[in-house]
Formats: C-alpha cells, structure tokens, sequence
C-alpha cells in the first residue's frame, strides 16, 4: 500500500510526511483552494523532499501556459489532474511538460456503476494515464469535501492501479485492506486546520496504513539464487 498525503503548505509537515515514511506529497495549484499555494511557496516546499518521494502537481483545469510555466518554476515529478479535463487534453498536457500523470475521477453514486468507472478508467488509461485516483463527488468542489463515497463502486479489474481519496483518515484507513487499490491519498484527514496538518494523525495513518498491510501480508518463498 502506498501513501500520499496531500494539500502541504508548510515546511515542518512536509519534512514530517517524509520522516514518517509517505510515498508522495501533494502541492495544490488551484487558487479557490484553501490548500493552495503559490509558486514560491512551492519552491520552498518541493526543495524539502527528498530522493525517492515523489511530488505531485495538483492542477484544476489548468490553461496550457501555466502548466508550462509551473514546470519551468517548480520542480516536481507527476501531474494529477482534477477538474474537467478529458483523456485527450490530460494527455496533450502532460507530453508538453514531458510529465507522468494521473487523473482523479468523481465518483457519484447517483450516476456511477462498477461498470462506468471501470470505462473511463479504460479511456484514461488508454491515453497514458499512470494510474487513476476515485473521489468523491461534490456539484460545486474539486476534491479536497473530505467525503467518502460509495466503495462497492471501484472496479475489481481496473485497467489502471487505483488510487483511493475521500474521508480517509487513520481510524477508517485499516477498511480500505480489502479494497483492490494500489495506494491511499489524504488530506483532510491528517490536518488540524486546512493547509496545516497535525504530526500526530499523520504518524497514526501511517501505522494503521503500514501495520494492517503487514499483518496480512504473505511471505514470498526463499529465493534459490546462492551468494
């Protein structure tokens, strides 16, 4: 199971998140968000990870000449997409900045099926998505409602490795073993006011995340190679 905490604004809890063992930290570039932050805030931030954590872009329907200019003033490794944006235009992005990149999808139960998610997964997948992260949806906000949605909805046999956001945090987190995801995306869940998070709950999360995959984990045979 892999982690990514998301929505950084300060330099302890990057440095924290990193200590504590994420696999990736989110930056978010979406002015409307309370989690938001500027460029040189950005700078500072991405300067404080260390080889082996990735950085990620958060982008909400991003013109072309920012994405651009987001690359050349920030340096961080993966792009993911969370507004509107279309197989195509997430595609034709992404190889402009010459980028990995991921795409969140909405999930509404209202209007979902096991079935339809796993079709746009298809269609993201096919135009070189490296994986997909599910969400909750919200009419008016692009992520980040701290609400989980309906999870008998996420595909058993997705063409893409399957990132889980929404209401997480390290008291539900454990419910999420059965699930066939690849990794975990929080926020909310670790933070003591938006944007700011609380070193406690992250090193929480990280246990019930790490502990639970452990446990249930299955030994692989002894290798036969010989030194």
């Amino acid at each position: 199971m892999h982690v990514k905490f998301c929505g950084f604004t300060q330099l302890s809890d990057i440095q924290t998140a990193a200590q504590l063992g994420a696999d990736a930290v989110g930056l978010v570039f979406y002015p409307p968000s309370p989690r938001a932050v500027t460029i040189e805030q950005a700078q500072t931030l991405s300067a404080a990870v260390p080889a082996f954590v990735s950085v990620v872009a958060l982008v909400v329907n991003m013109s072309e000449t920012e994405l651009i200019n987001l690359a050349n003033d920030v340096s961080f490794d993966i792009i993911q997409f969370h507004g509107d944006e279309t197989p195509e235009l997430c595609e034709q992005l992404a190889g402009m900045v010459n980028k990995r990149w991921i795409k969140a999808l909405r999930i509404n139960a209202d209007a979902d099926s096991a079935a339809s998610v796993s079709a746009q997964i298809d269609e993201f997948a096919a135009a070189g998505a490296s994986s997909i992260l599910l969400d909750a949806y919200h009419q008016h906000k692009y992520g980040g409602t701290g609400a989980r949605f309906d999870w008998s909805l996420i595909p058993k046999d997705s063409s893409l490795p399957i990132i889980l956001a929404g209401g997480l945090d390290a008291e539900n987190v454990a419910r999420t073993l059965e699930l066939p995801i690849y990794a975990v995306d929080v926020s909310g869940g670790i933070e003591v006011d938006k944007g700011k998070k609380d070193a406690a709950k992250m090193k929480a999360f990280m246990k019930a995340v790490k502990r639970d995959r452990w446990q249930n984990a299955t030994p692989s045979e002894p290798s036969n190679i010989s030194s």
